[in-house]
């Protein structure tokens, strides 16, 4: 019987040492980092003058496809949007860390450490992207739901303020019309 045991345990612990060796020759890159279509389009944003809250759009956008195709999920909305700006930041974009009021003093400091780190090239811990990728992956994938996200896109706007809304309505309406003219 205690033969037994050893045996098994034996080979569990060869088995996990495989895996371990094999999880190691999986490059971490293919999660953290965005696709080269979504760096170019941030940078033709960025040549055509564009915000840099436009430019890391493009990063958001991708993150909502990551979801929407199950790579991963995200716990809310909201998470997937910051994971799109922090990708966005160590990319280059220069996206301001978010103001005072809005979020804790603990994000606007890893906001303003992207930025810095986004000139410098530095290898990711590959158990740290892991952890983040086998967490993300136990989460739903309601976050990218067009219900999820435009009710988010509400929120945001009811807290911007009336006078911002109305806007950016009329701005919109500026913008239909000239496509409607064909320019």
């Amino acid at each position: 019987m205690f033969l037994l045991a050893y045996a098994l345990r034996r080979i569990v612990y060869e088995a996990r040492l495989r895996y371990e060796r094999l999880r190691a020759a999986i490059p971490v890159e293919v999660f953290v980092m965005p696709e080269k279509e979504t760096i170019e389009r941030a940078h033709e944003d960025e040549r055509e003058g564009k915000s840099p809250s436009t430019q890391a759009g493009e990063f958001v956008r991708e993150e909502v496809h990551h979801i929407r195709e199950g790579k991963h999920g995200a716990r809310s909305t909201k998470q997937a949007i910051a994971i799109g700006l922090s990708k966005a930041r160590r990319a280059g974009v220069k996206l301001p860390a978010p103001s005072p009021g809005k979020t804790s003093a603990r994000t606007r400091r890893q906001a303003k450490r992207e930025l810095k780190s986004a000139s410098k090239k530095h290898k990711t811990s590959g158990r740290r992207s892991r952890a983040t990728e086998s967490a993300l992956k136990r989460e739903s994938r309601k976050a990218a739901s067009s219900r999820s996200l435009s009710s988010q896109a509400r929120a945001a706007a009811r807290a911007r303020g009336r006078t911002s809304r109305s806007k950016a309505a009329k701005k919109a309406a500026r913008t239909r019309a000239r496509h409607r003219q064909g320019r």
